[in-house]
């Protein structure tokens, strides 16, 4: 999963900066098949796997809610679930079919159009996806020191 998301980040960074259209395609095309299959489906297996193992260690999964004093795990549950479920589909879903419809138009036009530029640095997307890298940084960090 941390693969795929850092190989579509880099994907789509070298789109915006790519110069010629079906470079830019290609790129997009290499962001889109880590989106769709090492980024969405093998994020959802690790939320399954990872309640199942909270499960089996008998860990606190709730924290101070459950009346423990560890935290770390309703913390980081609640990042991960928050990025995945809820933040990414809302804002990118839409995002990604103007981007589609903008690769398509300059590809017919043979040249990068100021739409597809538009796509390539549209800041949320670019926001988003910087703010998931860091959470998933974040989730590490909890899971290695387990600091509360």
């Amino acid at each position: 999963m941390i693969s795929g998301v850092v190989g579509r980040g880099l994907a789509f960074w070298q789109a915006g900066r790519a110069t010629n259209v079906h470079a830019v395609h290609a790129l997009l095309q290499v962001s889109e098949f880590l989106e769709r299959w090492a980024v969405i489906p093998v994020s959802m297996l690790v939320l399954l796997f990872g309640l199942i193992i909270t499960w089996m260690q008998k860990w606190p999964l709730f924290g101070f809610l459950q009346g423990a004093s560890s935290n770390w795990l309703l913390l980081s549950s609640i990042l991960f679930i928050g990025i995945t479920a809820f933040i990414a589909p809302l804002r990118l879903i839409d995002r990604r079919k103007q981007r589609t419809r903008a690769v398509e138009a300059a590809l017919a036009q043979g040249t990068i159009t100021p739409e597809l530029s538009a796509a390539l640095n549209d800041k949320v997307v670019i926001r988003f996806r910087t703010a998931e890298l860091i959470i998933l940084v974040v989730i590490i960090v909890l899971m290695v020191t387990k600091p509360f």
